[in-house]
């Protein structure tokens, strides 16, 4: 099966709320992150700025798990802006430059039609090459509250992870409620108007993977953690078949207490997958801390994961191969 890897990148202003998102050094830095993530792939740092993305605490972005995995089974990766302050200094498909409003303050994707209409363009297209499965990744700091906020509005009671241990989960469910105060509905009531949800309260990542998912119509990896329960959700609302879809993600989402992967999973009836890495024996402490529930995943991490082990690697391998990047960047500083 020929299998091509598509990461997303998507801004959202929520990510600049204080403690909302440690997807970057600082609230403002997580502009940066999704060109910088997209950029690491494709060199030994990024372009946009002078370091790998970092959360405050100076973990690693996920990226570095997609891009071992990327040396080892050296899958092909198609960048796609989905909507992003600034575009990566790396070939790409342009979607859009509109990135995500704060919902608190208006409709959060007035352009979401416009975005999924050439998504789904691009899906279509290849729909016609000799791929038959798109492994869709993503990198969307703040991402983890627009699909909250949109899981709610759809009366899924999910909680979403993040990149922290301590999930900002009591910041979310503040803001997500001012949000829907502006609009004047409560939980659920717009679980028969799923594009109306989307508009309100989600991000440019979200309704450029709903593009491609239906442009495209054989199989699709949604490469994420608690995100892609949104992009699911709004398929299956929108009438989506869910047999052809599946989510790969990190074994740390799956153990997050904090969030409800697999019950949301099942709730929704999209099939899961959880990449079995092991830092706990690093010699890095910023690899190390993923087991102490840092970072978790994005940047399509699980699901490169998954195709490296089609591939023929196992997970061990996959970890030993982040150890060896790390160890690159280091020598870099």
């Amino acid at each position: 099966m020929e299998s091509l890897f598509l990461l997303v990148l998507g801004n959202t202003e929520v990510s600049t709320i204080p403690g909302i998102s440690v997807a970057g050094a600082t609230p403002e830095l997580t502009k940066l992150t999704p060109p910088a993530d997209a950029e690491y792939l494709f060199y030994e740092k990024p372009r946009i700025i002078d370091a790998i993305p970092v959360t405050p605490e100076g973990h690693p972005t996920p990226a570095i798990i997609t891009k071992a995995a990327r040396e080892l089974a050296n899958f092909p990766v198609l960048v796609v802006r989905g909507g992003t302050y600034l575009a990566p200094l790396v070939p790409h498909v342009h979607i859009s430059s509109a990135v995500g409003r704060d919902f608190r303050k208006g409709p959060a994707l007035p352009e979401f039609g416009e975005i999924i209409r050439m998504a789904k363009l691009l899906g279509e297209e290849l729909n016609r090459s000799g791929v038959d499965e798109l492994v869709i990744g993503e990198s969307t700091p703040g991402g983890t509250t627009t699909a909250q906020a949109v899981l709610w509005a759809m009366g899924y009671d999910a909680r979403t992870s993040s990149a922290s241990p301590e999930n900002p989960q009591t910041l979310k469910e503040k803001v997500i409620a001012e949000g829907f105060r502006r609009v004047g509905i409560d939980n659920g009531q717009l679980k028969d108007n799923p594009l109306e949800a989307l508009r309100q309260f989600g991000d440019p990542m979200m309704a450029t993977v709903i593009g491609l998912s239906l442009g495209f119509r054989k199989n699709v990896v949604l490469a994420g953690g608690t995100q892609m329960l949104a992009v699911s959700a709004l398929l299956k609302a929108l009438g989506e078949d869910l047999s052809r879809f599946m989510i790969a993600t990190t074994k740390w989402v799956v153990s997050d207490k904090s969030a409800t992967f697999l019950q949301t999973a099942k709730e929704i009836g999209v099939i899961t997958y959880a990449a079995d890495l092991d830092f706990s024996k690093s010699e890095f402490k910023g690899l190390r801390d993923y087991e102490r529930g840092y970072v978790k995943e994005g940047v399509g991490a699980g699901g490169a994961t998954w195709l490296a082990i089609k591939a023929g690697f196992s997970p061990e391998e996959v970890s030993a191969k982040v150890e060896e990047l790390y160890r690159r960047l280091m020598k870099m500083m």
